[in-house]
């Protein structure tokens, strides 16, 4: 027996804003800052590979063409999740 599937995914994230310091993510009505000296990948991406945002897992953020993967409780807490090693 095989499930089906029920209908489209309804959780999207979308980037709101970018600056010259980072870029401003808003997933279920929260707004997450990331900035370019933690998340270098997208400081030299172009608008359109940004804002070129999949949820998968209702948790994971994927951007194809930058190959980068965050997911949102990382983002939550950030302290508990270092991103380089001391």
């Amino acid at each position: 027996m095989k499930s089906s599937v029920v209908g489209n995914a309804t959780s999207k994230a979308e980037v709101t804003n970018i600056s010259a310091h980072g870029i401003w993510l808003l997933f279920e009505n929260k707004e997450y800052f990331l900035p370019f000296t933690e998340y270098p990948w997208f400081r030299e991406a172009n608008i359109s590979e940004i804002q070129n945002i999949q949820v998968l897992h209702r948790s994971h953020f994927y951007w194809p063409a930058l190959d980068v993967d965050l997911n949102k409780y990382i983002l939550d807490s950030l302290e508990s999740y270092p991103l380089s090693w001391k």
